[in-house]
């Protein structure tokens, strides 16, 4: 959470080649790269070259509806960030991860794995499969209520703290001398009982080195919203103007203190959707012809089309509106908008002293200001 003088932050959403349903038929979309690794590192490098905080890598689990015009196809999150995290540092990568038809102890797995091949970098953001089409995907479990979706999602955190917490931080020994390679004594069982699963552990994964990667969980739903209150180090919001953000993150930092925890060891980020140009009226023109292509939905939230410079001072009124600690730009067009956010955006916001003119280092808990917490085999730890 921002206080006077603390730096906003700034993440990125990518996917595909952006969120508009025709991005792809632009000529800098590399259609034909969407689906490689070149395009992701490339999408990653950008975000980091402008000192961003977080990349958010989408992963959109809806079944194909076969129209043509669309770009239907989807990769794994967590396996394109566990590619672009040793060839882009700097920056944090969180995964989408589907937790309705996946196993608890495989994601908790796979994101701890993700924070030891980034090198502290890992975070995670929840989602959960709400229609019957994506139910049917998986053929793991029929569709059910979003109330039970987000009880359950709430559970496959806990287990994951409790998992990432059954190693602790020196139980890997290593001394080839003796042949001990871990000492079992500092491995515990989790033994976590739900009303959905239960997982006894230990892990098989050694603790990461934040120990506890960040999760990010969105709270536009009211179901959701207990849920990130209670475990998420970042929430994401979407709002349709400044004043209904400031009132959602008020919301959010209720329900933080409602469910026992201080509400400024929560950072909330705004979600903008954004497609930029060099004045407003090419960026609306820009827009026309891409709704011409393939009409785009209703926006989200918080919508921007225009200038960088007009983009800029939006993100200056939600800070100055306490409206959210930051924002997560939502490119309409992949890389063009996220280019013109890096290169016209962030120079403008730096030069305002809203950002660093150099990036922190460190993990991504310490991007932002979080400290890494103690194993509960050691001492108590807030989640």
């Amino acid at each position: 959470m921002n206080t006077p003088g603390t730096p906003l932050h700034l993440a990125v959403e990518i996917g595909g080649a952006g969120r508009h349903p025709a991005a792809w038929r632009l000529p800098d979309a590399d259609v034909a790269g969407l689906t490689g690794a070149a395009h992701h590192v490339r999408l990653a490098r950008a975000a980091a070259r402008g000192g961003l905080d977080l990349v958010v890598l989408a992963e959109p689990c809806a079944a194909p509806t076969g129209d043509p015009d669309l770009l239907e196809d989807s990769l794994d999150a967590v396996a394109i960030a566990a590619r672009v995290a040793p060839v882009v540092p700097g920056i944090g990568l969180a995964p989408q991860v589907d937790v309705t038809h996946s196993e608890p102890f495989h994601v908790q797995k796979a994101i701890a794995t993700l924070d030891l091949v980034s090198s502290g970098r890992a975070g995670w953001e929840v989602t959960v499969s709400r229609t019957p089409a994506e139910a049917a995907l998986f053929g793991r479990t029929p569709a059910r209520p979003v109330a039970e979706l987000w009880l359950e999602a709430a559970e496959v955190i806990e287990a994951a703290r409790l998992l990432w917490d059954s190693w602790e931080d020196d139980a890997v020994v290593r001394d080839a001398a003796t042949g001990r390679y871990v000492d079992r004594e500092k491995i515990h069982y989790a033994d976590f009982e739900g009303e959905f699963f239960s997982v006894k552990g230990p892990s098989i994964t050694p603790r990461s080195p934040q120990g506890q990667p960040l999760v990010v969980v969105r709270a536009d739903d009211p179901e959701a919203l207990g849920v990130a209150a209670r475990w998420a180090d970042v929430v994401r919001i979407s709002a349709p103007g400044v004043s209904q953000a400031a009132a959602a993150r008020l919301e959010v930092q209720a329900a933080a203190a409602e469910s026992g925890r201080d509400p400024s060891g929560i950072t909330v980020l705004l979600d903008v959707e954004v497609l930029l140009g060099g004045t407003d009226g090419e960026a609306r023109g820009a827009l026309a012809a891409l709704d011409a292509l393939t009409p785009g939905p209703d926006p989200e939230g918080v919508q921007y089309v225009g200038t960088p410079e007009g983009l800029a001072a939006l993100v200056g009124e939600i800070v100055r509106a306490h409206a959210a600690d930051g924002v997560t730009f939502v490119p309409l067009t992949l890389p063009g908008s996220l280019d013109a956010i890096v290169d016209g955006v962030v120079p403008l916001l730096v030069g305002a002293g809203a950002r660093p003119s150099t990036p922190s280092s460190g993990t991504l808990r310490e991007r932002f200001g979080l400290s890494r917490p103690a194993n509960r085999h050691h001492a108590e730890v807030c989640p």
